[in-house]
């Protein structure tokens, strides 16, 4: 029996509309502690605080955005966030003062919400059922591949140019994003009889054990994004630091290439256990490498870099396979509100990341601060054995 056609013309649109989208947000995502530090001369609190406020925003904007993807026409509204998204690059060359900065960076928050929303929504709907968690797997490996390419052209482009050109190129990456997005061609909906208002419009209440355990593993994520530059400089390592990211990207592409597949074989439960194993070990392994500095920098290093590799492929196992979980919870009218309340939960905890990393580092040290994200990832693998587990074979749909 032939498989469901998969690639289309508009699938292809829109990985080429995220892979510009991400790279844009992740040029600038390294950069930003220097850019508070040199330009501002921000403390690491300080830092930790501006920066989760783009994320905290992003998680408010989430659960309206989903409910209004289900109410209204799609594209349009995705359109409209995209091309904020894309405007706010160029303001950020106008933030002379740190307050400009920082709600600029709150309406970026707001925008980002709202279009990762729109494009989780629309490629579900123009992908066949049959071949939801492959296609969602491909879809997240275009943020992936911007992952692996976008931090370390960043923290190289911070070394020979200013912050203004950087800026520029991100702008341009979403300028050319926002015309791909234009081009996918979304399916007709049905009318839906709307009920009333109510709090499941906005989050999927059978969402919410798989949310707050998604929310646990975000949190050492969020630390890791943002500070592992600075931690590794802080152990010494000066050198090629954009590759931990060029790494981790690689493996999440390479685990996403499978672990799709899996997840469409019904396998959900074990694709998502086996990356959370994965991920656990590696953050007290990264937690340990300072330490393990005084006793061998090479061997360390290696490892350093070793970690990022296998982070991504724990991550990248777990991203389609979460993703799935949330929508084969809902139905198909409210596929916009399980993919905010996933993305929501992903962005809590990235969030949280941001500003708990930042005052473990100021008031502490940031090897103290993954230590603290590797404890959250066990009570995460625990709480997913006993509750997320058992209620996702009790409610699913599908």
């Amino acid at each position: 029996m032939a498989k469901d056609k998969l690639v289309t013309r508009s699938y292809i649109f829109i990985l080429a509309a995220n892979f510009l989208l991400y790279f844009g947000f992740y040029l600038l995502l390294p950069i930003l502690p220097f850019y508070l530090t040199e330009v501002f001369h921000s403390s690491n609190a300080t830092i930790g605080l501006i920066l989760s406020c783009y994320t905290i925003a992003a998680l408010c904007m989430r659960p309206f955005s989903g409910y209004l993807l289900d109410t209204f026409a799609r594209k349009p509204l995705y359109l409209f966030a995209y091309f904020i998204f894309t405007g706010i690059f160029a303001g950020y060359l106008f933030a002379g003062a740190l307050t400009l900065f920082t709600i600029l960076r709150i309406f970026h928050g707001f925008a980002f919400g709202t279009v990762t929303v729109g494009g989780n929504t629309i490629v579900i709907d123009i992908m066949p059922s049959s071949r939801r968690g492959e296609g969602l797997g491909y879809y997240g490996m275009m943020n992936n591949t911007a992952m692996s390419i976008g931090p370390m052209v960043g923290l190289f482009m911070h070394e020979v140019y200013s912050f203004e050109v950087i800026f520029i190129c991100a702008f341009v990456s979403c300028f050319i994003g926002l015309i791909m997005a234009s081009l996918v061609k979304t399916p007709a909906r049905k009318c839906v009889k709307r009920e009333a208002i109510s709090l499941d419009r906005f989050i999927l209440i059978k969402g919410i054990p798989a949310g707050i355990d998604l929310m646990l593993l975000s949190v050492p994520y969020g630390m890791t994004t943002t500070y592992v530059a600075i931690y590794a400089k802080n152990m010494g390592i000066t050198s090629g630091i954009g590759l931990f990211f060029t790494f981790m990207a690689i493996g999440m592409a390479v685990s996403r290439l499978f672990s799709g597949k899996q997840v469409d074989k019904g396998r959900i439960r074990t694709v998502i256990s086996w990356g959370m194993y994965l991920v656990c070990a590696c953050y007290f392994l990264l937690s340990a490498c300072n330490f393990l500095m005084d006793y061998s920098r090479v061997a360390t290093t290696g490892i350093f870099f070793a970690i990022a590799l296998l982070l991504g492929v724990g991550f990248g196992t777990m991203f389609p396979a979460f993703n799935t979980l949330f929508v084969n919870l809902a139905p198909n009218a409210q596929r916009g509100t399980a993919t905010s309340t996933y993305l929501t939960s992903w962005d809590m905890g990235i969030g949280a990341g941001v500003l708990i990393g930042g005052y473990i580092g100021q008031f502490a040290t940031f090897d103290k601060a993954f230590f603290f994200g590797a404890c959250l990832t066990v009570f995460s693998v625990i709480y997913f054995k006993i509750k997320v587990a058992p209620h996702f074979e009790i409610n699913k749909l599908r």
